[in-house]
């Protein structure tokens, strides 16, 4: 047998290995990039109209802090997405039970959003917002173009998982011990930089690993990442504005 060409099979082995996705029709991958897409437009454009409602409807954010049952309402609201997120993981190539559980996940965690937004200066909010806009367009076209040159960012993987387990940590920290507001600060800063990490890995994961029918967890992943980054983005505005 010819050793260069058993070198080339090796070869073939391990880029099929790093890059399983990349047998399929380049028409295929599009599609499926197409769809994530579009779901993750849909869900932003819900979680702004939802967001929109909580902060200009103002009996909806009194009710949620000036009554124990809004309050009861809130604390059930914040731990939805967490909650839908178990199920929605394992029912995400079910159909039509990805779309609800996906539909449940999004407007609780868009209530939140708007919520804490309600009481942040609107000044802050377009901040953030234009920041965030610029911040997840950017690395993605940048995603995109290093791809096609062949740049893989699966190594990412591992810090991004320890950095999110550090902001965790660190938040804990901040409900039982508050450090202050340069302490909010430092956290506002390093979990933006933690977010666009995800970002780029996510875009990558969309790129070149997923399969066709995991479109909703790809869109689930790019909107936790979005969404993440904007609150940090509305974290670190607000305390340097105050």
């Amino acid at each position: 047998m010819n050793p260069d060409r058993k070198i080339d099979l090796e070869a073939a082995v391990r880029g099929s290995h790093l890059y399983p996705m990349m047998q399929e029709p380049p028409a295929i991958r599009w599609a499926f990039i197409r769809k994530v897409y579009s779901i993750l437009a849909l869900q932003l454009l819900a979680t702004v109209a939802v967001a929109a409602t909580v902060v200009f409807v103002h009996p909806i954010a009194r009710f949620f802090v000036s009554t124990v049952a809004g309050f009861a309402l809130y604390i059930v609201i914040l731990i939805t997405p967490l909650i839908t997120l178990f199920p929605l993981y394992f029912y995400h190539q079910r159909h039509p039970w990805n779309f609800l559980l996906l539909g449940v996940f999004t407007i609780a965690l868009a209530f939140g959003v708007g919520l804490t937004c309600a009481f942040t200066k609107g000044k802050i909010i377009l901040e953030a917002a234009i920041l965030t806009t610029v911040v997840v367009l950017s690395l993605t076209l940048y995603t995109f173009w290093a791809a096609k040159r062949g740049h893989d960012f699966n190594f990412l993987g591992p810090f991004l998982c320890g950095a999110l387990l550090v902001l965790i940590v660190f938040a804990l920290i901040q409900v039982f011990f508050p450090l202050g507001r340069l302490s909010v600060m430092i956290y506002g800063g390093l979990a933006s930089i933690v977010f666009c990490g995800f970002i780029v890995y996510d875009t990558d994961e969309l790129i070149k690993r997923y399969t066709y029918d995991q479109y909703i967890w790809a869109a689930v992943s790019l909107y936790l990442d979005v969404i993440n980054l904007f609150i940090s983005m509305l974290t670190l505005l607000g305390v340097a504005d105050d």
